[in-house]
């Protein structure tokens, strides 16, 4: 499954611009891993406030693109036809090692490491240019989608 996530929905993910942090899907084992991309563009608003003449990607930014990567491979292993979608439930050990830039092409990987019950844990890290720039452990929990609006 390689694509560019021109669709967030497509990739199974909740989440809509301007909050997705994803924008290209490299390779995916369903249910288990994934690869994706990310450029944060030095026109994002972010980057006027964190930190004006020092511009760097926002640790809690950094760590959603890795939730959503790790979304995208969680929700791979589902039927398509379920409305399942997965949270960010845990952070656990997040460790940044350098600031992401604009302009630098991100790598950011996820993989299932152990699951129970509704719960997945994640290995994740990212990297620039191969060197590792953050890597920890996140934990997913297994949600339904809300229902829409007058339902």
């Amino acid at each position: 499954m390689d694509r560019a996530v021109s669709d967030p929905a497509l990739a199974g993910l909740p989440h809509r611009p301007p909050f997705v942090f994803v924008r290209e899907l490299i390779q995916c084992v369903p249910g288990i891993a994934a690869d994706c991309a990310m450029i944060f563009r030095k026109e994002d608003p972010t980057f006027a406030g964190h930190f004006p003449g020092n511009p760097m990607v926002p640790g809690v930014i950094l760590t959603e693109a890795l939730a959503q990567t790790a979304g995208i491979a969680a929700a791979s292993g589902q039927p398509e036809e379920t409305r399942a979608f997965f949270l960010l439930s845990a952070i656990r050990g997040m460790k940044f090692f350098r600031a992401v830039r604009p302009e630098e092409r991100l790598i950011l990987r996820a993989e299932k490491m152990a699951q129970m019950d509704d719960l997945l844990q994640s290995n994740v890290h990212a990297k620039v240019d191969g060197i590792l720039v953050a890597e920890g452990q996140l934990v997913l929990s297994l949600a339904q989608e809300a229902p829409a609006a007058g339902e």
